[in-house]
């Protein structure tokens, strides 16, 4: 890069200002991690907006790691964010105002730049596709009290939840972990996720039609979108990609649970895709789509050096051909082959997370013969005509 691009880039870019970082500490900024050397003061040239920061405290030896904390951050141009690491507490603190604008004025004046580590901007793409619904209001909605996110803090989830594969791993970790704290301990009482009802008791409709409201979770769907999103879709969608980054890069269980929650939620209308709700539901699968091709791209790890540290999340245990998303796409790919009128998006993208599933984990689905041959582009406006009389003619 010319010295002149990197030095506007410097000036315009946030910064992150993170003093005293024991050697071994790993630090991450998005889908970016660094191992702390003795004289990394932190991370500069970061794109303004909205990003997610963890930590992981090391022991001397740089053998053995915490339970990663991380919070939702949003930056402006040129500002600079600043941490102290707590050594008692073994995280990261605030400093106060005055401090902080001492700091920030250092920073401005280069007094830290050869202490500071540049934002990969080739992956920025990368964080953009995973997080391009999270909004300030998204993050002030569902961030826990003091914004920390960490497993530590979830131990009362351990004895409820379902016990697959996946969720029995996060859950030894944490009750396993020689960093493990207590949850009365910290004023950190988790996120504060929309709930997602499973059952729906409504009075005054037939067994027969109660059933299907329960089967067809349209009616669940409609009533999130209302009550708790304002009828905002893409609010929905922020929570999904909030819960899968506090999940993924946060290894926190309680953000897997609810990406879960949400992913089983959508891949459980029948309506909706192709009736109320189509555009949300080729905006989810294309965050799905993302979500999980990302998570499959093990080397982001291994060239970071912590494949140790982070492979639990990206075991493909929790993706086996038995697991809940096999069974949910696989009901999702027959519904969408066989509607009578499709959206050429939505079939554009469904293909795209089909093939995705089987060349990545070898999933095998069934196709119908006549949807298997066709191939649209994102803005093809006959997509979903050619979908109607293939549907006909069979």
């Amino acid at each position: 890069m010319e010295p002149e691009k990197a030095l506007e880039l410097v000036k315009q870019g946030s910064t992150l200002l993170f003093l005293d970082v024991p050697q071994f500490t790993l630090i991450g900024i998005d889908t970016q991690v660094y191992s702390a050397g003795p004289e990394f003061k932190g991370i500069k040239m970061i794109p303004p907006g909205v990003h997610f920061v963890f930590y992981s405290s090391s022991t001397k030896d740089g053998k053995e790691f915490s339970p990663i904390i991380g919070f939702f951050i949003e930056t402006s141009t040129s500002e600079v964010v600043v941490r102290k690491w707590n050594l008692e507490e073994e995280r990261l603190v605030k400093v106060p105002s005055e401090e902080e604008e001492r700091y920030a004025q250092a920073v401005k004046q280069f007094e830290f730049d050869r202490h500071l580590g540049p934002y990969t901007l080739s992956d920025y793409g990368d964080w953009k596709r995973l997080s391009n619904y999270i909004t300030k209001d998204v993050m002030e909605r569902i961030e826990p009290i003091g914004g920390e996110i960490t497993v530590a803090c979830e131990s009362s989830l351990v004895g409820n939840i379902p016990k697959t594969t996946m969720e029995v791993a996060l859950a030894e970790q944490l009750k396993n972990s020689k960093f493990h704290r207590e949850a009365e301990s910290s004023e950190n009482k988790g996120c504060y996720y929309t709930p997602v009802p499973w059952v729906i008791k409504q009075k005054g409709i037939s067994g027969a039609e109660l059933t299907s409201v329960n089967l067809d979770k349209t009616h669940i769907l409609e009533t999130i979108l209302m009550k708790e999103c304002g009828g905002n879709e893409d609010r929905f969608l922020g929570e999904l990609q909030f819960a899968f980054i506090a999940f993924l890069m946060g290894q926190s269980l309680d953000g897997f649970l609810q990406w879960k929650s949400l992913v089983s939620l959508l891949f459980g209308c029948t309506q909706a895709p192709f009736h109320t709700r189509s555009r949300l539901f080729v905006k989810f699968v294309k965050c799905v789509y993302y979500q999980l091709k990302y998570g499959f791209q093990r080397d982001h790890a291994r060239s970071c050096g912590i494949e140790k540290e982070s492979s639990l999340l990206l075991d493909d245990s929790w993706l086996t051909s038995d697991s809940f998303l096999h069974h949910l796409c696989k009901e999702f790919f027959l519904l969408v082959d066989e509607a009578s009128v499709l959206d050429g998006d939505l079939l554009t993208w469904t293909r795209k997370l089909r093939e995705l599933l089987e060349n990545t984990l070898g999933w095998e689905f069934q196709r119908k013969s006549d949807m298997d041959r066709l191939y649209f582009e994102e803005d093809d406006e006959y997509a979903p005509v050619v979908v109607e009389m293939l549907n006909e003619s069979n």
